[in-house]
């Protein structure tokens, strides 16, 4: 975007002051870097519910294969287990696909239809672009008349290239004010539009981690019959895999 003053073609009168270029470029770049970061919110939105999907998913295909276990059919307590180990991760499947469906109304079409409308401003600005290089082209076709000799076919010419460069020029200045008035603008305005969806966003993980906590606690209350801490649970493991190494059938040679 920045303007080159030796290349050929160009006016020797500056048409855009160094300030007015270099604040466009400033807003200009701070909205491509927003572009970029929302693209990359979303790609990384749509990754974390599908990853959640997926751990819920494999929960209930975990139980679902316990449960079908032979042992089920010739120990009642366990079968009692892990019927309420299913029970809970379908809950929790259930719960977790109405959190993703929730993110997605609130948070990630959000997210996509805000980056629809990057692509026509950045329109905007190639339009800009090319008014300015048009208007560069006028100004330099009517700087070379304005140098030559004053004769009637060269004061014709002058007043038919001044003719031609106005409406140009009147065209790049009301494109450049308006991006310069409005990419600010455009820029605030992110808060107003992304903190709702953000809101929602937190909601939805507070409401389903506090369905995950009743689960489990409920889980916990049923299968954790004997009360034994973590690790009375890891020494009575240690005993029967002794016990399990102790069998000849699996015994070193």
């Amino acid at each position: 975007m920045s303007w080159i003053p030796f290349k050929i073609g160009q006016p020797k009168k500056q048409i855009v002051s160094k300030t007015v270029e270099r604040d466009f470029e400033r807003e200009y770049d701070k909205l491509q870097k927003l572009e970029d970061q929302t693209k990359k919110l979303h790609k990384d939105m749509k990754k974390s519910t599908e990853a959640d999907l997926a751990m819920s998913k494999a929960a209930v295909k975990i139980s679902a294969d316990l449960l079908s276990n032979p042992l089920c059919e010739q120990d009642q307590a366990f079968l009692e287990s892990m019927t309420a180990l299913d029970t809970s991760m379908r809950r929790m499947d259930s719960f977790n696909q109405e959190k993703v469906n929730q993110i997605q109304k609130t948070v990630i079409d959000p997210l996509k239809k805000y980056s629809g409308v990057f692509p026509s401003l950045n329109m905007a600005v190639k339009r800009r672009e090319q008014a300015l290089q048009d208007y560069k082209r006028l100004q330099s076709k009517a700087e070379k008349y304005e140098e030559k000799e004053k004769t009637g076919p060269v004061m014709v010419k002058l007043h038919q290239a001044r003719e031609e460069l106005r409406p140009v020029r009147e065209d790049f200045e009301a494109k450049n004010k308006q991006l310069l008035d409005e990419m600010p603008k455009f820029y605030h305005s992110r808060i107003d539009y992304f903190q709702p969806s953000f809101e929602a966003l937190i909601r939805a993980q507070v409401v389903y981690f506090t369905e995950m906590y009743k689960i489990f606690s409920e889980l916990t209350d049923q299968i954790d019959q004997a009360g034994l801490t973590d690790e009375q649970r890891e020494r009575e493991t240690e005993a029967k895999l002794s016990e399990l190494r102790a069998l000849s059938i699996v015994a070193d040679d």
